[in-house]
């Protein structure tokens, strides 16, 4: 298996895209850490379905802009799973706000979540890899940072940050054996897209070129790709996985 003695931390994992990254890598013969925010309910849920292949679980609870909680995380999945091997940078918040709408207070949530909340991790994890000689990260971004989004202006800024991030650390960790890089998804039919209404949901099915939402399992299946050594010649790259979205205005 593919991951087989790897320990594995995905934020965001008790539900949608982190959740299925979580059961691939669990899959694949990782141990994962099960980080989730509110719902220790779900969180437990996914550690069980881990534990049913097998794999060691462990779920964690943290405010990923919160540097100390972090911290604290990651010395947490130490003690118990072991160091950290695998890195999936998921948990954030899209905030829809149109430009009249936002405030100056949006903006900083946003971007404390949505990008701060990453470079949090892989600060309290890059020590421990480098000292290793192995890690393998991948922070998930958004189309939204490559097309126009008028109506999730911070979100995008903070997804574009995941991209320029990914970019910047590249070099520096490279020659400790640490690849990192992101994946951009399109629409996906996730807990997050029932937010809104049933009709922008038929209008990002029907502009999406392959004619549907993604599935989570479709953009774990690019996570563990990146993850995984079939990519050992990658690293700083964004990967796009939109069914063709990315090409529409």
């Amino acid at each position: 298996m593919k991951f087989e003695g790897r320990v594995a931390l995905v934020t965001g994992a008790s539900r949608g895209i982190g959740r299925a990254t979580a059961m691939k890598l669990a899959g694949e013969g990782a141990d994962v850490a099960v980080h989730y925010v509110r719902s220790a309910e779900a969180a437990e849920a996914v550690c069980e379905q881990v534990r049913a292949l097998g794999r060691r679980a462990l779920p964690v609870q943290a405010n990923i802009a919160d540097r100390a909680a972090v911290n604290a995380m990651v010395a947490q999945v130490t003690d118990e799973l072991g160091a950290i091997d695998l890195l999936v940078n998921n948990a954030g918040d899209v905030g829809n706000m149109n430009f009249d709408e936002l405030t100056p207070e949006h903006w900083d949530e946003i971007i404390t979540i949505n990008l701060t909340g990453p470079f949090n991790v892989i600060w309290a994890v890059k020590g421990g890899m480098i000292q290793r000689e192995f890690g393998r990260i991948v922070n998930v971004s958004s189309i939204a940072a490559l097309a126009v989004r008028p109506n999730q202006l911070a979100y995008a800024a903070a997804k574009a940050g995941v991209i320029a991030l990914t970019k910047s650390c590249c070099e520096p960790l490279a020659p400790h054996n640490i690849r990192i890089n992101s994946v951009a998804p399109g629409a996906i039919d996730t807990d997050m897209m029932y937010e809104v209404s049933s009709e922008m949901r038929e209008h990002l099915r029907s502009t999406t070129p392959l004619g549907r939402l993604g599935k989570p399992e479709e953009m774990a299946n690019v996570i563990a790709f990146l993850l995984s050594e079939e990519a050992s010649y990658v690293t700083g790259t964004t990967v796009i996985a939109s069914g063709g979205r990315i090409l529409i205005p």
